[in-house]
């Protein structure tokens, strides 16, 4: 049995452990572990009472020595709220820093973060790029695993934020978390011990920080060793992305007047890394070490799905992000 083989069963032993208090959600449990394996962030959209900060908890006892927090986005939410502050003491005549729940974190949860005011969200903008926050004159490096979570509501938008495409662009997946079909809710009646608080003790710690340090670089190999055209097919894909260029053009030849005036931005370079990068932890996760086009479909969607903007028409119409992704992998050749 190869090394690859060995760790991606020991990845697979991970998602195993969180299934046993989320039921379901096979794909959203899959990818957050390839964008763990990535370096990457997730954003989440999804209604309330889907196990969102079960699945954070769950995958942070599966993970050995990890820490995870939770922050609440709020509008009156400040900076220092998450990052930390400086306060005075008295006694001592100085200013001591209280660390926020950033600074400790492997998995933070950022529940509705379009709650919080563009000002706050920015907060992350530093951690989730560069992976080091200033508190004052001090300067901290994050864990070395960090992974946010970050949720939004799609159906209450009162008392929220837009959240500027820059700080979307950190993330590395969008993903879209629905309702069960009636199979697995069921399941989550007939089983009560996933239910309450203490559904989190069912997990055993499986995988350690090390093991996942080690999982990066096997998936950073198979990325640097993709093939020319695994390259060339990623780039046509997120090129065809883009209002004005041939590959747009070639993909939607037969509504192309709608799909101008439907599609305003295509995606920035970094969707053709995290396409790269996420597809080589696809594969890493199946057990191979070189990629294939359909690791490139697993994870494309995902991927573009936040950094395609649409128009105002296009929203108004109900014409999504999807639609185009969909039309883009049905219509764009793997060779050329």
């Amino acid at each position: 049995m190869s090394d690859i083989t060995k760790m991606s069963k020991t990845l697979h032993s991970s998602i195993c452990e969180v299934g046993k208090v989320v039921i379901g959600y096979e794909h959203i449990k899959r990818q957050i572990h390839i964008a763990l394996l990535c370096d990457g962030h997730v954003i989440l959209e999804s209604v309330p009472g889907l196990a969102k900060t079960t699945l954070i908890n769950a995958l942070q006892m599966a993970i050995k020595d990890s820490a995870s927090g939770r922050i609440q986005m709020t509008p009156d939410l400040k900076p220092g709220d998450i990052l930390g502050f400086e306060v005075y003491n008295p006694k001592t005549g100085l200013f001591e820093i209280r660390k926020g729940p950033m600074t400790d974190s492997n998995l933070l949860l950022a529940d509705e973060l379009n709650r919080a005011t563009p000002k706050t969200g920015s907060a992350f903008l530093q951690a989730m790029q560069e992976r080091f926050i200033t508190i004052g004159n001090e300067t901290f490096r994050l864990k070395d695993v960090f992974l946010v979570l970050a949720t939004m509501n799609p159906i209450e938008q009162e008392g929220t934020y837009p959240i500027p495409e820059a700080m979307l662009d950190r993330f590395c997946f969008k993903l879209n978390m629905g309702y069960l079909d009636e199979t697995e809710e069921f399941s989550i009646l007939a089983n009560t011990k996933v239910h309450g608080r203490n559904a989190a003790s069912l997990i055993n710690p499986v995988i350690s920080i090390n093991d996942i340090l080690a999982m990066r670089k096997e998936v950073a190999l198979i990325r640097d060793n993709a093939s020319v055209e695994i390259l060339k097919y990623i780039t046509r894909l997120v090129r065809a992305t883009r209002p004005g260029d041939k590959r747009f053009d070639a993909v939607f030849k037969d509504n192309l007047e709608e799909a101008r005036e439907f599609i305003a931005f295509g995606a920035s370079p970094r969707a053709l890394i995290w396409t790269l990068h996420t597809a080589a932890a696809n594969a890493f996760l199946d057990g191979r070490n070189y990629i294939t086009p359909e690791d490139v479909k697993a994870v494309f969607a995902d991927v573009l799905r936040h950094r395609i903007i649409l128009s105002q028409t296009a929203r108004f119409d109900g014409y999504s992000t999807d639609t185009a992704i969909n039309a883009i992998l049905a219509k764009t050749p793997v060779v050329e």
